[in-house]
């Protein structure tokens, strides 16, 4: 092959790559409004939030069977069969997903969820160390990964609105059929990612074939221990904040403008990272988490003391509407949850060493809080909406406590060389 045709097809390839990106916040934010859907279904609206959130719970949940194993399939079959088989799983979580509206079966799909959620946790963790690779490493590698962080926060941006306006306003008399436009979108999407990669040579990273010995295990640290819960708690109020959010708006606005009011959440994550990547080589990471984690404690803490009292004025789908003031709150949460992710795994990570790639395999399988905390948190919002967002704040004020003081490496006696 000359070396033309081979630049050809690691574009190609990158660009491919750029897609499965953004397939992993599609397909892990679709499981919430698709989980509404199922959950319209039944009669009690308790019942009906706790049944709406189990699709996103059974996504998550397969971080936690997945996330080590995950990484031991890397391991031994390379970058290019990882992400062919997380690929594969992919489009089969969706056909099953889509064959459960089929059959009408809501079992049929929690399982088609909980397939998507291997999916997602194997391109999670093949796609940052393929884009490095497929960049050269260094700062065009890193480039990369950035343009596929933004891309993943656009497409979380857009699955709401997207869904939301197939859907319509209300969500009275709706079936899993309604939304297999989508559906067949992101089957379609990793039908053709397939063949490409498949049929791009992919070079392997050379292995060192040295032995690493470890004396501990990376639990032996006692700030990775505290990260590793907050990571926990991070996934599960990023996830929560606007899951529950479209909830609490639906009866006021509609589906419809409930998922493009949500969708600010997602928006303000990408500013917010981007802001972030602009000033964190100045600003250290504990002070970045202390700042952010005040400032959405507060926003959420406020947001359920003003309720439905303060209504504002607000431009959704061409249309001003009124929207309670609590929910504006709510989304300017997602401007704090931005940094969260990489300042934790940093302040966890400190001074591991060789430990790291194993911590690293233990916060992949954390990011099962996604489902946990959400699906608690719908347990009290089948009560009252705004007076659950008291679970998110429970876990951003841990999150406070371990950046002002769990984060502190107090086990710098252990070799980590």
């Amino acid at each position: 092959m000359s070396e033309k045709q081979s630049n050809s097809l690691k574009i190609i390839t990158i660009i491919a790559m750029m897609f499965l990106y953004a397939m992993i916040s599609f397909v892990t934010n679709l499981a919430a409004p698709v989980g509404k859907i199922w959950g319209a279904s039944f009669d009690d609206p308790a019942q009906a939030e706790r049944m709406g959130m189990l699709g996103n719970l059974f996504n998550f949940l397969a971080y936690l069977i997945m996330g080590i194993p995950a990484g031991n399939f890397l391991s031994k079959h390379g970058y290019k069969k990882t992400a062919l088989t997380a690929i594969f799983l992919g489009f089969i979580g969706i056909a099953i997903q889509w064959f459960s509206g089929a059959v009408d079966s809501f079992y049929v799909y929690l399982a088609g969820a909980l397939v998507c959620g291997f999916c997602v946790c194997m391109l999670n963790t093949v796609v940052n160390p393929m884009l490095n690779l497929l960049g050269g490493g260094g700062n065009r590698g890193n480039q990369l990964n950035m343009i596929g962080g933004t891309l993943n926060s656009l497409s979380g941006a857009l699955t709401p609105m997207l869904v939301g306006a197939i859907i319509g306003e209300s969500l009275a008399g709706k079936q899993i059929d309604d939304v297999n436009i989508v559906l067949y979108i992101a089957m379609s999407v990793f039908a053709v990612v397939y063949l490409i990669i498949r049929f791009t040579p992919i070079a392997e990273p050379q292995a060192t074939g040295e032995q690493v010995t470890y004396e501990r295990t990376p639990w032996a640290f006692r700030h990775l221990t505290l990260g590793v819960i907050a990571i926990f708690f991070y996934v599960g109020v990023e996830v929560g904040i606007p899951a529950t959010l479209i909830s609490y708006l639906t009866p006021k606005v509609g589906f419809a403008a409930a998922g493009f009011i949500a969708a600010r959440y997602w928006i303000l994550m990408l500013v917010g990272r981007t802001i972030g990547s602009a000033i964190g080589g100045k600003v250290s990471s504990r002070t970045m988490v202390i700042c952010v984690a005040s400032v959405a404690i507060a926003l959420m803490v406020a947001a359920m003391l003003i309720g439905d009292s303060i209504m504002v004025k607000s431009i959704v789908q061409g249309e001003v509407i009124a929207v309670p003031l609590a929910s504006t709150l709510l989304v300017l949460c997602g401007l704090c949850t931005s940094v969260m992710w990489t300042s934790i795994f940093n302040m966890a990570t400190e001074g591991l060493g060789k430990y790291t790639a194993k911590a690293s395999g233990i916060f992949m399988m954390m990011v099962v809080g996604g489902g946990v905390v959400p699906y608690i948190q719908s347990v009290v919002a089948g009560h009252n909406c705004l007076a659950s967002y008291i679970v998110p704040v429970i876990g951003v004020a841990f999150i406070l406590y371990y950046a002002l003081w769990g984060s502190k490496n107090v086990n710098k006696d252990i070799k980590v060389d």
